[in-house]
Parts: structure tokens; sequence; C-alpha cells
């Protein structure tokens, strides 16, 4: 949970530290305002500030202040698992759209953590209480491959690795319009967007480097099919750079992809286009060394059924049939 708080400096905060006027008049210590500051939680006439700035008089600071969670243990339910590989140490699984990965924000149940201890109870004992097992994540309505920690060796290897970004990963998206050329790379800072907090925004001044590689797969009149592998792994970077370079994923609900649909002129593509639950984002492959054995592996996952129609539907606008 979160609230927004409004501060207002006054002539005695002039020419104070940032950080230390939050500590001071937010009630917290100066190393979590620094941690506001970093995550973009904090904005300055909308600007996000570095914690050394020098607060004038005058000055309005909004704050989105962090409310702790209430949590809950997973408890197992027995939902069904599509699984690619697995061994003693690694689960891997093909993730459907819609299945939450762990608990947050009002989910408690029904996520991908629930069903990971139905099958396999001796993952409870690895790594996090609340996210046994999750060395890293998928979107709620990004469907693709996802890897599983079993023991608690390859559950710090692994999270060490997604860290590190010693692993590959490689997504598929259909995405309106063109880029600018078939290869390509978008480098920019990724933050919380100034008017929006539920987004994230690529069009800031402060934030974390994010860097994705896209590679054009096919194209069609208006449309394309793209390969997007991440050197970075930030929040929403894949939806957040393709929306910002003016290309949402189609049927991004967050990020313009439901908006652009009124502009498809074909009366069935956008009929299918506004029948869909979820944006058109795969995570087609992921390449990793095995956390004990050192083996590289990759694991591919196909493209799902809605992918699949839609490329099917342009395939044959474009054929004319």
């Amino acid at each position: 949970m979160e609230e927004r708080i409004e501060i207002t400096a006054t002539r005695e905060d002039s020419g104070m530290r940032m950080d230390l006027f939050l500590a001071r008049h937010a009630s917290i210590t100066r190393s979590a305002a620094s941690r506001l500051i970093s995550e973009g939680l904090v904005d300055v006439e909308g600007s996000y500030p570095k914690p050394s700035l020098k607060v004038r008089a005058g000055m309005v600071i909004h704050v989105v202040m962090k409310k702790p969670q209430v949590s809950y243990l997973p408890v197992p339910q027995d939902i069904p698992l599509n699984i690619l590989y697995e061994d003693a140490h690694i689960i891997v699984i093909d993730k459907p759209a819609g299945l939450v990965v762990h608990q947050g924000a009002g989910r408690t149940d029904h996520t991908l953590v629930n069903a990971l201890i139905a099958h396999y109870p001796e993952i409870a004992g690895v790594g996090s209480k609340e996210r046994p097992g999750i060395v890293h994540r998928l979107d709620k309505l990004t469907s693709g491959v996802m890897m599983v920690a079993k023991t608690a060796d390859a559950y710090h290897t692994l999270s060490l690795a997604f860290k590190l970004h010693t692993h590959e990963r490689i997504y598929r998206a259909i995405c309106y319009g063109h880029m600018p050329q078939a290869k390509g790379c978008i480098r920019t800072l990724l933050n919380r967007h100034p008017k929006d907090r539920k987004r994230m925004s690529s069009k800031v001044t402060h934030g974390r480097e994010a860097v994705t590689y896209w590679d054009e797969v096919k194209k069609w009149d208006g449309f394309s099919l793209l390969s997007l592998s991440l050197a970075t792994g930030r929040t929403h970077q894949i939806r957040v750079h393709l929306a910002d370079m003016g290309n949402p994923v189609v049927a991004d609900p967050k990020y313009g992809g439901r908006k652009r649909v009124n502009n498809v002129k074909d009366p069935v593509i956008g009929s299918y286009i506004k029948g869909l639950n979820r944006q058109m984002l795969h995570a087609y492959k992921l390449g990793i060394k095995h956390p004990i054995s050192g083996e590289w592996m990759e694991f591919v996952s196909n493209l799902p059924d809605d992918m699949k129609a839609l490329i099917d539907l342009l395939d044959q606008k474009e054929s004319g049939s």
C-alpha cells in the first residue's frame, strides 16, 4: 500500500539536503529517505531530485510513502503447471498469461507460488517465505519461460545470475507500427511516471539504466513482430520502451496498447484485438548456466494461441486472402 504526502519547505529548511529534509519531516531514517529518492518515489515540482539537492523555502515536495503490507504465508493450491524441465535443483515453467507469480498488491492466493508448494512442498523453505523458490518474475499478463529454484544452493546461485544479468532472456512482442530500423538498442533511464505512480516511464531525468535490444522478425501494415533481449531487468521495461518509442505492445492495458486499437482500420483485426485480455508479450527463451553443474541450458516456450491467432490474421490481411 502507498500513501502520497505533500511537504512544503519553510525558511528554516532552506539549504538542507533533500535526504535530511525528508528524514526530519517524514519521521524516517536518512537511509530510508535515500531509498525513497532512488526509487523515484520523491518528486519536486514534477522532477526527481538527488539526495544532495538543497531545499529552498517554498519548495513543494511530494513523497509516496510505502505502508507495510500484511504478509501471508502461501498455502498449497492445486493449480496445474506446464513444466518444461525439472531436475533435483530447478524447475522450468511455461507460465500462462493471467497467473500472478507471488502474493502482493492485495493478492494472497491463486498465484504461481501457491501452485509450486502444492506440487513441490520442499520449496516452501527455499529463499523467502512469502516467495519461495522465486528468482525472477514475469508480469501477470505476460506469458512464457520462468525458472524456479528447488534447493537453497540453486536459489542463491540463480538469484546472483539474474542480478548480474549473466543469463539470456529473449521475448516476442507484437507491437503497433514499425521500429526505426530492423535492429537496434533502446538505452534510457527508467523510473516511475511523475504523474501516475502505478506506471513507469523512460522519459525521466533520474532513474536506473534500462537497455533493450530489438530485432525485427516480421512486419505488416501497421504492426511488427519483434524479438527483444534484455541487458537489464527493470519493471515493465519492454512495455515502457516500446510505448515511449511510439510502438506500444498490442493490447497493453497500461501503456497505450488499448487506445491504439481505435486506429486499426481492418474490422476483423480490430475486433480481435479488442477481445484480447492481455498484452501481446511472451517470454520466448531463457538461457542460463545450471546453478549446480554450470552447464549452459536453453529453454523455449512456443508462442501462445492468442499471439499465433493474431499473426495468422495479419498474414491473411497481408496476402489479401
